[in-house]
């Protein structure tokens, strides 16, 4: 397990037995906090078919630094036949991806259970499937 911890935003990472990583992010995920993460998310999407959770469920602001860090992970996932999926904070993160055209560009899923449940192998049929989060807005 790592820790680590920047000025705005902190992050915790875990392996699951079958080797998905969940990246717990924990405050704001703002300008400050990108460079840190940013390492850390491309070394977890380096290898082939990176299998990764990012749970945002306490993440407290996200601003446009931090959909940009969460739309490369997504590339670099999906240029090597992996997988991203996201448990959203709560409030209006589907406002904000429907605000920014990035609706319907992550798989949502509404907590981290259920993000681990709906593991498929990549490329597959059900890979592509979500339960999504209910929209707010």
């Amino acid at each position: 397990m790592t820790d680590n911890h920047t000025r705005s935003a902190t992050y915790h990472t875990a392996l699951t037995d079958d080797g998905t990583a969940v990246v717990t992010l924990h405050g704001e995920l703002d300008l400050l906090a990108v460079p840190v993460l940013s390492v850390a998310l491309d070394a977890l999407t380096a290898g082939a078919e990176p299998d990764l959770v990012l749970d945002l469920s306490p993440v407290s602001f996200i601003d446009c630094s931090g959909l940009g860090i969460l739309c490369r992970a997504r590339n670099r996932v999906r240029s090597r036949i992996g997988r991203l999926r996201l448990v959203p904070p709560g409030g209006d993160f589907p406002r904000l991806l429907r605000g920014t055209g990035l609706s319907g560009v992550f798989e949502l899923y509404p907590g981290v259970p259920e993000a681990l449940a709906g593991r498929a192998a990549p490329g597959s049929a059900s890979a592509a499937v979500a339960r999504p989060v209910p929209d707010r807005g």
